[in-house]
């Protein structure tokens, strides 16, 4: 179960969330440079823009804006998420991409299984709460988390002219997190549904499935 019988050939698929919609956006500059690491590392890289995505909860899910979001993230084997550190927490932009993405469609989990790397920028010294906010929402929508991750102080220094980062110690850490990511989205994307089976949900199906039989003799 935990050998491919026909293991993918097509390059591993990344979705990328960045969480603002400023005109010169840090954590959107950051996912071009990672999204530029990965494609040079063979992977197959979808950035989504949040721009006139709604409010959770404030538009039906049938808003074009949340079906471009879903059919991304049923596509994708990969994420990664990018936010600024505002008020010391992930941004709304952020968290509302994530709050769309359901946790169920049907019988379809649109996470389940899938690799995840986080990402943030600061305007200040470097913090981790973003990141550790959203490594929470990863477990919590049964990703599989990679160990590495990056965090960017003072990103307003860190972007020349051209709005690409400069060689520096956080550019070598984002290098790192991406080739993890790749590596980890390698491993798992065959096997992902193996690895988050659970023996409670298998048993509710079951059991579930013998009231169904058992109403049919009836």
């Amino acid at each position: 179960m935990l050998r491919a019988s026909t293991p993918s050939a097509h390059p591993p698929r990344i979705l990328m969330l960045y969480g603002s919609l400023r005109e010169r956006a840090f954590s959107r500059l950051l996912t071009e440079e990672a999204a530029r690491l990965l494609r040079a590392m063979g992977a197959e890289v979808r950035i989504f823009n949040p721009s006139g995505l709604p409010l959770p909860d404030d538009a039906p899910d049938t808003h074009p804006k949340v079906q471009e979001l879903r059919e991304l993230t049923l596509w994708c084997e990969g994420m990664v998420w990018c936010s600024p550190e505002r008020h010391g927490a992930m941004t709304g932009i952020m968290k509302a991409q994530i709050d769309w993405i359901p946790l169920n469609t049907g019988a379809v989990r649109p996470t389940q299984g899938k690799t995840l790397a986080v990402m943030q920028v600061c305007g200040g010294s470097q913090s981790f709460n973003a990141v550790n906010q959203m490594r929470v929402l990863g477990r919590w929508m049964r990703m599989l988390t990679i160990p590495n991750q990056s965090s960017v102080a003072k990103a307003f220094m860190e972007f020349d002219e051209h709005n690409r980062m400069k060689p520096s110690s956080y550019l070598d850490r984002v290098v790192d997190v991406m080739e993890e990511l790749v590596k980890f989205t390698l491993l798992t994307r065959d096997m992902a549904p193996y690895l988050v089976d659970r023996y409670s949900e298998r048993k509710e199906s079951a059991e579930e499935l013998m009231r169904r039989v058992n109403q049919r003799a009836l």
